[in-house]
């Protein structure tokens, strides 16, 4: 079966870093979504006055939130009806909510749930001053706002997002990156991935 990975949680949980030690492991087409949109993002952004990196503001929801998830997911699909295993980098927080929503991806595929299995690694980190300290250590731009706002960000984090899709408990693991992401942490996601 073809693997369909979801690496979800809230920036500076280590998403991209568990998903790139995992990779080494399992061939797979490596989607983030920072990277598939991040600069048409910012140059809209910059192009109507706005602050480059802020992806809270009330502009980028209406007119590029969704311009940079549906393009990842459009790749995704491409890679999918060419065979190949997907790793998914970013929150999805509402296309985990929309049930319908990963029917779409594995039917515009040209797949059935029975030729992809879908699994969904939620990383979350138990201390959120941890998590402030690995968002300053990344020194990018796009995290400023979230810095310069850490209260309000702080209090809207949910750690394990809501998940109405219509895969086995079994397919979602919840994974606490604090601490060192040592061989045996690796070892243990990747049997989580590769248990069909």
């Amino acid at each position: 079966m073809q693997k369909l990975v979801f690496f979800v949680g809230v920036a500076g949980t280590g998403k991209t870093t568990v998903a790139k030690k995992l990779a080494a492991r399992i061939p797979a087409a490596f989607l983030d979504r920072d990277t598939v949109g991040g600069r048409f993002v910012e140059k809209f952004l910059e192009a109507n006055g706005l602050d480059p990196n802020d992806r809270d503001s009330d502009f980028y929801k209406e007119n590029l939130r969704d311009l940079e998830y549906d393009t990842t997911k459009d790749i995704c699909i491409e890679n999918l009806s060419a065979g190949q295993n997907v790793f998914m980098i970013s929150p999805f927080t509402a296309e985990l909510k929309n049930r319908e929503w990963i029917e779409e991806v594995i039917s515009a595929a040209g797949r059935t749930k029975n030729e992809v299995n879908v699994k969904v690694i939620v990383v979350t980190l138990q201390d959120m001053e941890l998590q402030k300290k690995r968002i300053i250590g990344r020194q990018t731009e796009r995290d400023e706002w979230k810095l310069e706002h850490w209260d309000t960000f702080k209090e809207r984090v949910d750690f394990v997002p809501e998940i109405n899709w219509d895969i086995p408990p079994s397919s979602i693991k919840v994974f606490d990156n604090s601490g060192a992401l040592t061989d045996e942490k690796i070892e243990d996601l990747y049997k989580f991935l590769i248990n069909d």
